[in-house]
């Protein structure tokens, strides 16, 4: 018997289903709950979970997933060098706030490094894949729409003489934040939720996003291998990979700063 595993266009399908779900209760007068941490959940983020587990499932059977919401429930499964980070519904505030600044984020990860991802941001029909370790591509693709075959390679772009364009929260910077973008020759600040940070800057759309703040590993894998794949790097506060699997940090990512073309300090 064959040792099935998913492939990019199987990825990109379940991410469209789900965000057609998503887009079903964004549409519609939804709850919101407030998880033990007080973070904001909704029925999306559940339904969304369980669509993606069913389709993940069904494509590589002996894949394990970390996800969010089951990870809230007290759900980690064992897991080798091989397995699976989902956040159903990255940028549940943003949902909430009805602006259409969140995704959906799926990546494989192998020894540590993200391999194979998607983010999809069904409220704007923005579908990043990174198919590999150096190939990438984004879409327009509608919230259950089929897999785009008309798809553009992503590549980062070479550092704009006149200053980089940095992506941040533009209501949510930390003096910290403020002291690292100081060091460096910043023309821009963009604005921008959930993994849709990382995906600007695999499209050439800008060129450095520092994270002083806390993130799991599931709100990053999925940008990190579509940034990564693009030419991008995403790399600690003392310049080592951003690595996956940390079961004994519970999954909690440290500082980092995502690297269009720009030299870290």
């Amino acid at each position: 018997m064959t040792n099935l595993t998913i492939s990019p266009d199987q990825l990109a399908r379940i991410a469209l289903d789900a965000g057609r779900l998503i887009m079903d209760v964004y549409e519609s007068d939804f709850s919101v709950d407030r998880k033990d941490d007080a973070s904001p959940v909704t029925e999306a983020d559940q339904r969304a979970e369980t669509l993606i587990l069913k389709g993940l499932a069904e494509a590589e059977p002996d894949l394990p997933v970390v996800a969010e919401e089951s990870f809230s429930d007290g759900k980690v499964p064992e897991h080798g060098h091989r397995f699976a980070l989902v956040d159903p519904l990255d940028g549940t505030k943003e949902f909430v706030n009805k602006n259409g600044e969140f995704t959906v984020n799926i990546a494989i990860i192998e020894h540590g490094r993200p391999v194979m991802g998607v983010v999809y941001a069904p409220a704007k029909d923005r579908l990043f894949v990174a198919e590999s370790h150096n190939s990438a591509w984004q879409a327009s693709a509608a919230p259950g729409a089929e897999v785009p075959t008309e798809r553009t390679s992503l590549k980062i772009r070479p550092a704009p003489a006149e200053g980089v364009t940095a992506v941040a929260s533009k209501s949510h910077r930390s003096a910290e934040t403020d002291e690292w973008l100081g060091k460096h020759n910043v023309a821009d600040i963009k604005g921008a939720g959930s993994s849709l940070k990382f995906c600007l800057i695999a499209a050439g759309e800008a060129d450095l996003y520092p994270r002083m703040g806390r993130t799991m590993e599931w709100d990053t894998a999925a940008g990190h291998a579509v940034v990564e794949a693009a030419g991008g790097r995403v790399l600690t506060e003392d310049n080592t990979p951003l690595l996956y699997g940390k079961k004994e940090r519970g999954y909690d990512n440290p500082h980092f700063i995502v690297y269009g073309d720009v030299t870290p300090v």
